[in-house]
């Protein structure tokens, strides 16, 4: 499955929001933007770090893209060569995915990738977007996020790429899909991970409300797997690592080819319609007028 997705270009990609909190009978929402403002401070400085320790044969992948790990062109370009790398060291066989960042793992889209760019641009940018999901969702390797802050949007969608998710047993931490608050529709792969993962029903609630949900509330419906002590986040992981590399690598990447090939074949065969849907949408005056004024908000806050 590995092989088919390493015939994509590697692009990279980028993340997602943060704003308010409302409660209603389905969880804690945050009725915030999909969008996070990446500071552009740090672009020499590496946004990924790599362990890898060759006698368990896991890895240890930490975000540490201040200020919240958004899914800028950059980051992804290098969280995609680093994955990458991983796939092919046939001494690594599970990856943990966490965050360097406190009370983060990712903030989603950085909307500078999206904001007075070119259709080219945008065009690129989604298809990192795309790959991202490709490269995790498709991986040979055991993928486990260990989830230690508020994950919404695009890092839910990272998040929900992995096979198994552990996240900080903090209320105060959300994660979802929460694209309708800001009129903005999840493409249909996110909305199939999402199904795959909580079933229809609750993903249908989930995205029409754009429901941002604590993580008690995750646990309930099944969008992480596990809840544990905010220190002990990355140890569950190691945990579980050891549990899922107990079985033979053949039969579960087999196994989990049969269970996530028809998700990833109709991504694979949409790609380019996918991507066109994407540039025609952002590049609107409408669109663009609304990202502008959110960029204003944000600076607002600051000043």
């Amino acid at each position: 499955m590995a092989n088919t997705l390493r015939k994509s270009a590697k692009f990279a990609f980028s993340g997602v929001l943060s704003r308010v909190s409302i409660h209603n009978g389905h969880g804690r929402v945050s009725v915030s933007p999909c969008f996070s403002l990446q500071q552009r401070n740090n672009s020499t400085k590496a946004k990924v770090k790599v362990d890898l320790d060759s006698s368990t044969g896991v890895a240890v992948l930490g975000m540490e893209s201040s200020p919240v790990n958004s899914l800028s062109l950059d980051f992804l370009t290098e969280f995609c060569i680093s994955l990458e790398k991983l796939e092919m060291d046939k001494s690594c066989r599970g990856v943990i995915i966490t965050s360097t960042l406190p009370k983060v793992f990712s903030a989603g889209l950085d909307i500078m990738e999206m904001y007075g760019k070119s259709p080219e641009r945008c065009g690129e940018f989604w298809k990192a977007v795309q790959e991202m999901w490709l490269k995790v969702y498709g991986s040979d390797m055991v993928t486990i996020a260990a989830i230690n802050g508020s994950s919404p949007a695009g890092g839910c969608l990272m998040a929900l790429a992995c096979d198994y998710r552990i996240m900080a047993d903090n209320p105060r931490y959300s994660i979802g899909l929460n694209e309708t608050q800001l009129g903005i529709v999840a493409p249909f792969w996110f909305k199939d991970t999402m199904i795959n993962t909580v079933g229809n029903r609750t993903a249908e609630v989930a995205l029409q409300l754009g429901l941002l949900y604590s993580a008690p509330d995750a646990l309930k419906i099944g969008l992480v797997d596990q809840l544990v002590p905010q220190d002990q986040v990355l140890t569950a992981a190691q945990e579980n690592m050891a549990k899922w590399l107990a079985i033979p690598d053949p039969a579960r990447q087999i196994t989990k080819s049969m269970m996530r090939k028809q998700t990833i074949d109709r991504l694979l065969s949409n790609r380019e319609a996918d991507i066109t849907n994407f540039v025609s949408f952002i590049t609107k005056e409408s669109i663009q007028r609304s990202l502008r004024m959110y960029l204003e908000m944000l600076k607002g806050r600051k000043a």
